[in-house]
């Protein structure tokens, strides 16, 4: 018999591994590797192990759970994807409101645009970035003030996107320029 598992399998072991959560799923999955319904009421009221059980030691949804799981976005995430396969609407507003696992919700979960989550998406210069780039999979003009806050990201997506921002506002000066002398050429002919 494994060392490991000779020590935790003691009567007195057990006693202190369920009333922690993460230790009792570490527990189930890799010791026990099975479920372990007695533990079940502690390991579902933390979202990291009652995703990580679900996905590592029950490999399907935990409805019981899920509750929980959705107080924490990155864990909301995890578990739409790593469980469910596939979008989950109950968990949206909390993911949502996280510009790091919207991103990653809608480029993983989705597999496209998430209009409801870009107003949060657009206030993190690196979350904007990469969602432009892999999700949109083009330039996100309504976050490009954000983007540009950050030297490094505003290099990446310049070229990620083939522009550069000051050629840009050259243009657009030159343009502004030609529009008022135009505008001064008919006010004289009149």
């Amino acid at each position: 018999m494994n060392i490991f598992k000779k020590l935790f399998t003691q009567k007195k072991t057990e006693p202190v591994i369920m009333k922690d959560p993460l230790s009792a799923c570490s527990y189930a999955r890799n010791i026990l590797k099975q479920r372990w319904p007695e533990v079940e009421p502690v390991i579902m009221k933390n979202p990291m192990s009652a995703c990580s059980y679900a996905r590592d030691v029950l490999k399907q949804r935990w409805p019981e759970a899920e509750k929980y799981i959705m107080e924490d976005p990155e864990w909301a995430f995890l578990y739409a994807r790593d469980v469910l396969k596939q979008r989950w609407p109950e968990a949206e507003p909390v993911i949502v409101k996280d510009p790091k696992w919207a991103y990653w919700y809608a480029h993983y979960v989705l597999k496209r645009r998430w209009p409801e989550a870009e107003p949060y998406i657009m206030k993190d210069p690196k979350w904007a970035f990469l969602y432009a780039r892999d999700v949109l999979k083009h330039r996100w003009p309504e976050a490009e003030r954000c983007i540009r806050e950050n030297d490094d990201l505003c290099k990446e997506y310049e070229k990620a996107f083939g522009f550069r921002f000051e050629e840009e506002a050259i243009r657009d000066l030159v343009q502004s320029i030609i529009s008022i002398i135009k505008a001064m050429r008919t006010e004289s002919n009149s």
